[in-house]
């Protein structure tokens, strides 16, 4: 053998050896990636089943649909997705996990780079009802629109996008000129009603907004410290607003900066009874039976409508209340608070603090609420700062004390003060008299999203 043939070999060798290297280099990151991966689809897995266990699993309102033959395992959503344990990893894509808990964010729809993810509401098995509303958020009346929560839309920040966009939409279309009527009527003073009436204001519109309580909504029913917000959002003539787990109170003060310093005024305390169409506007009655005149009108009154009442004796007692307001200045009662919800959860836990606090649930375990709130509630329940009477239902509120169905008899406890969480009812019949179709929706894809 000759000294280039020595040297030929000698190079083909090294690199025999270097490719050797490189693949036994990437052989082993493949295999740390696997395993790594076989490893977070395994935690998922025991999530998904225990989020099954707990009722966490089928999904409430507005949640993420996947489509897994798109997905491209980035990871996106679930590092966009600002609750936790929403989505999750498994076998190399995608998964919802805990589906009950999202609150229709849809930043994991907004973060996917191949659009895998679609918005949905109701599923095969649970339909949800919900009025009809094309792209522009208008109804099947014409000129009658709908934005936030009565529209699927739940979240503060999406809430407050639609109620711009709504008036966006309607601008578009264009105003009758009849200086005799409202341009437009807002129904609703909470995150929609608030950011369609600055539009309007920015658009220099004649406009009222009209709201059937307080400034806020169903905002102005969470207790005072609760945690509102959790991202930025965009106020019309405002600007960018920067909130990070932003209280009821601080929202509510920021909200009546906004509106005092662009001369709004909120009609409160005005309950819209009846919406009419009369030649070529809308006429709108009140519970203060007054009656307005408006060429459009935008529907943001959220999807409880009325809390669901008991129907039981004493119900309409003072002492019964249907939202806590301000937990803290509350001390020294016997309370009863009734419902499973995570609303009644977090009531009954406020007062406990400083009550003594009973909480009453008709089935026999919680379902269906957040995490932490099950672990709060399960701690309390042990340590004994509050009791819980499974399969129970009131029955009636006397001045003293009231009556509890438990276990086939009744039991009377002393009382002061009663509070029931037991849902809303969506305003059916409102909408319905003033024409607005209402279809149950079985795993129906939102076309227009934030």
């Amino acid at each position: 053998m000759g000294r280039d043939g020595y040297f030929k070999i000698k190079a083909m060798s090294e690199q025999i050896i270097i490719y050797a290297i490189v693949f036994l280099f990437c052989g082993i990151i493949l295999l740390i990636y696997l395993v790594k991966l076989r490893k977070e689809s395994s935690i998922v897995r025991k999530k998904v089943v225990k989020a099954k266990e707990d009722g966490l699993f089928e999904p409430v309102s507005l949640y993420p649909d996947i489509n897994v033959n798109k997905c491209i395992k980035s990871g996106a959503c679930i590092k966009a997705c600002p609750e936790k344990d929403i989505l999750g990893i498994m076998n190399g894509r995608a998964t919802l996990i805990n589906a009950s808990q999202c609150i229709g964010h849809g930043a994991c729809f907004h973060s996917c780079p191949v659009e895998a993810i679609s918005l949905v509401i109701g599923t095969e098995k649970r339909g949800v009802d919900l009025p009809h509303i094309d792209k522009d958020f208008q109804t099947n009346v014409q000129g009658i629109y709908i934005a936030g929560e009565l529209g699927g839309m739940g979240l503060i920040k999406n809430s407050v996008e639609q109620g711009q966009a709504a008036v966006e939409n309607m601008l578009k279309a264009g105003f009758a000129e009849d200086p005799s009527t409202y341009d437009l009527i807002i129904i609703g003073a909470g995150p929609a009603g608030i950011s369609a009436s600055l539009m309007a204001k920015k658009h220099k519109l004649n406009f009222l907004t009209l709201e059937q309580e307080s400034l806020g909504g169903t905002v102005f029913t969470f207790p005072r410290s609760k945690v509102v917000m959790t991202s930025p959002m965009h106020l019309p003539i405002h600007g960018k607003v920067q909130l990070y787990n932003t209280t009821k109170s601080e929202l509510l003060e920021l909200w009546q900066k906004v509106l005092s310093e662009n001369n709004i005024s909120i009609k409160e305390k005005t309950k819209v009874e009846l919406i009419s169409y009369e030649g070529d506007h809308f006429k709108v009655n009140t519970n203060t039976n007054e009656e307005f005149r408006a060429k459009k009108i935008l529907l943001a009154i959220g999807r409880r409508g009325s809390p669901r009442k008991l129907n039981i004796t004493g119900e309409e007692s003072e002492k019964v209340a249907y939202r806590l307001l301000e937990p803290e200045n509350i001390h020294n009662k016997d309370i009863v608070v009734v419902g499973g919800g995570d609303s009644a959860i977090e009531a009954a836990l406020s007062l406990a603090k400083q009550n003594k606090v009973m909480l009453s649930y008709r089935s026999e375990a919680f379902n269906r609420i957040k995490p932490k709130n099950r672990e709060l509630i399960q701690k309390a329940e042990k340590t004994g700062e509050l009791s819980i009477k499974y399969k129970s239902n009131l029955l009636a509120v006397e001045k003293e004390h009231v009556t509890l169905a438990m276990e086939d008899k009744k039991v009377d406890l002393k009382n002061d003060l009663v509070y029931i969480f037991a849902g809303g009812e969506l305003p059916t019949q409102f909408l319905e008299k003033s024409g607005v179709k209402i279809t149950k929706r079985f795993g129906y894809t939102l076309k227009k999203y934030g």
